[in-house]
């Protein structure tokens, strides 16, 4: 019978690099610049690329939590109105802590699945699954 030290090296061993590596997950700054009574993200499609979620999901929730219109057009998003950047930003944590940030393990190597009516959050780290639960931010 093995003892618990060499299974546990064992277990080490086979894991994946991108699990058994500890890197800070960093979501990008949102560049915002306003013109007239625009306010314009220019490396939209740069965070959700790192948080690995559609643009038009993270778009739609922008849209809804910071209470105005605006649309995708390429790469950027712009907004009606002018909206402070540190609103952005927060909004931004807000989803990723929300749609992307595993409870259990705190790794945003997660997937989103529906499932009847409820959407699943999913890690692909340590196995967990919770319904997603949206609570209303306030401002």
């Amino acid at each position: 019978m093995q003892d618990y030290e060499s299974l546990l090296k064992r277990a080490r061993d086979n894991l994946p690099d991108n699990i058994s590596e500890h890197q800070r997950f960093q979501i990008p700054e949102p560049d915002v610049i306003y013109e007239g009574k625009l306010t314009i993200i220019r490396n939209f499609q740069e965070i959700c690329d790192t948080l690995s979620r559609k643009p038009e999901h993270l778009l739609g929730y922008l849209l809804k939590e910071l209470g105005t219109g605006g649309n995708m057009e390429g790469r950027r998003v712009i907004f009606k109105g002018r909206i402070m950047e540190s609103r952005i930003r927060n909004r931004v944590e807000e989803y990723a802590n929300i749609y992307v940030i595993c409870s259990e393990c705190k790794r945003p190597d997660t997937s989103l699945a529906r499932d009847g009516r409820t959407l699943i959050l999913k890690c692909s780290a340590c196995g967990a699954h919770r319904p997603v639960r949206v609570h209303k931010a306030t401002s």
